[in-house]
Order: C-alpha cells, then sequence, then structure tokens
C-alpha cells in the first residue's frame, strides 16, 4: 500500500493528510481537526474525552479508527489517530461546531480533487500554485518553492533506493544537510525564525530556498556517484552535500556584505512583499 502524506490548508490552519493509492481514500489526523472544529487549547484531551464518550455510546468511530505516522512540528513521525472520509463525517456530526458544514464541504472537495490529480499530476503544482497565491506569497518566491518539492523528492526517493528508512532517518539526514550549509539544525532554524508548527520551508526567503535547493540537489546527485552502502556513508554524503551550498552562500555573503540564513519568517515576509506592492 502506498501512502503519501501532506499538508492540507483550512481556512489558513494545518490539516494533516495520508493518501492511500489502493484504496483511494483520505486518512485525515483526527486530531487537527478537532483542534479546527473546537479551537480547543487542548486538542488531544478533547480527543480522549470525546472518545471515552463514543465508546460509552457503542459508538464503531473510536474503535474502529485506525492509526497512522503522521509528521510532528518536531520533523519527526509519531503514530496518531486518522479517520477515513466516512469516519471523519461521523466524527464531525459528533462535535458542536459553527465551522462543522465548511469543513465538510472543504474535504468533499480536497478528496474529488485528488482524484482528479492522479489522472493529471499537473493539477498538483497548479493546486499548490493557487494555495501559494491565496497566502499573499508572490509568483517569484513560489516558483523557487514548487521546484524546492520536486528536488526535496527526487532526494528522499535516492534514500528510499538506499534501503534508508522514513522518519528518524531521514530527518537525521536532512539536519546534516542543514547544518553542513546553514549552520543549524532544523529546530535550530525554525527557532531563529519564530516558528513552532509552521513549515520551515514556507518561511524561507527566495535565497535560503535557492541555497536549500543546492544542498539536496548536491546530496542527491554526489550520492547517485559515489553509491553509499549505509546509513552512515549517507550521512557524510549528507554532509559534502550541505557543504556545496555552503561555500556558495560563504561567497555570496562575501560579495553583498549581508546575512543569507536570518529571522524574516512568511509574515515578514508577506508584509514586505505588499510594501513593495504598494
Amino acid at each position: 500500500m502506498t501512502k503519501v502524506n501532506a499538508i492540507q490548508l483550512f481556512e489558513s490552519k494545518n490539516v494533516r493528510t495520508i493518501w492511500d493509492s489502493e484504496q483511494e481514500k483520505w486518512f485525515v489526523s483526527i486530531i487537527d481537526v478537532i483542534a479546527i472544529l473546537t479551537e480547543s487549547p487542548n486538542a488531544r484531551k478533547y480527543w480522549s474525552v470525546l472518545k471515552t464518550r463514543l465508546k460509552k455510546e457503542g459508538s464503531q468511530l473510536a474503535t474502529n479508527c485506525s492509526q497512522l505516522k503522521m509528521q510532528s512540528s518536531d520533523g519527526k513521525f509519531y503514530k496518531t489517530d486518522v479517520a477515513d472520509t466516512e469516519q471523519l463525517f461521523r466524527l464531525i456530526q459528533s462535535i458542536p461546531s459553527p465551522k462543522a458544514e465548511p469543513f465538510k464541504l472543504w474535504f468533499a472537495q480536497i478528496a474529488s480533487e485528488r482524484l482528479d490529480e492522479i489522472q493529471d499530476p499537473e493539477l498538483t503544482i497548479d493546486r499548490a500554485l493557487e494555495q501559494y497565491l491565496q497566502l499573499g506569497y508572490s509568483e517569484n518566491w513560489i516558483n523557487q518553492r514548487l521546484k524546492s518539492i520536486e528536488i526535496r523528492k527526487e532526494l528522499t526517493d535516492e534514500w528510499k533506493s538506499r534501503g534508508l528508512k522514513e522518519g528518524q532517518q531521514f530527518a537525521t539526514l536532512t539536519d546534516i544537510i542543514s547544518k553542513s550549509w546553514s549552520g543549524k539544525t532544523t529546530k535550530e532554524y525554525k527557532i531563529l525564525k519564530g516558528l513552532k508548527k509552521e513549515n520551515l520551508r514556507d518561511n524561507m526567503t527566495n535565497t535560503e530556498l535557492i541555497l536549500n535547493m543546492l544542498a539536496e540537489a548536491s546530496t542527491k546527485d554526489i550520492s547517485q556517484a559515489v553509491n553509499p552502502e549505509n546509513f552512515e556513508e549517507s550521512k557524510k554524503v549528507a554532509k559534502q552535500g550541505g557543504n556545496v551550498a555552503k561555500v556558495a552562500m560563504k561567497e555570496l555573503e562575501a560579495k553583498t556584505g549581508k546575512k543569507v540564513v536570518s529571522s524574516l519568517n512568511a509574515k515578514s515576509l508577506l508584509e514586505s512583499n505588499k510594501n513593495i506592492d504598494k
């Protein structure tokens, strides 16, 4: 069974999902849905109480929901309760919320769009472009971001071909690449930008994105050239790939007199773009 993790946006809030290609259905993080519908400060606790109540009522929802690995805010993958479309709609009926109907309509559209994208993969790119535009990003930044997604996919495909494991090993290699070129791990980078659950790449400047792409593309190319046989050898390759981008960054900083890695985040970037438009 092939599963693809994806982040969907509902009213600018993240909803973690996994697409099951064999069953052709979405599985959605229950915690994320509850956080949106209830605006509870502790969605996990809310779900725990609700699950207990549903079990007492004899509902099959609480007992039949699955657990799948989804990426957390720390970049690692943990098992979390998920619901398919039918289960999700039952869950929504159990939660009094003015957002229930808008959320159901939104999710039904997401499910329909995914089936369309299977037939025409170009629609996936168009959808991402539309979402970033709605959030206020510039077209130049969006083009870089979409390219970064492609390069990241090529790198992770290379890691998979080497028998490396998604989750901890991917996260470790990503940290090595990031630390090698930027001087910061993913977590340290996010702290610099004042981020918590937000996506780091969505908060990078154009130059940061380009250098990160160079680091990941270089890592993939070096891996294909030297054929690392295990995780330890792949760690060395990740450092080498990151160093390629580090050399480029240092030369750029010497020419401009400005630091590339900065605390600028999406909010700052979008405000800057608005000022430029004015």
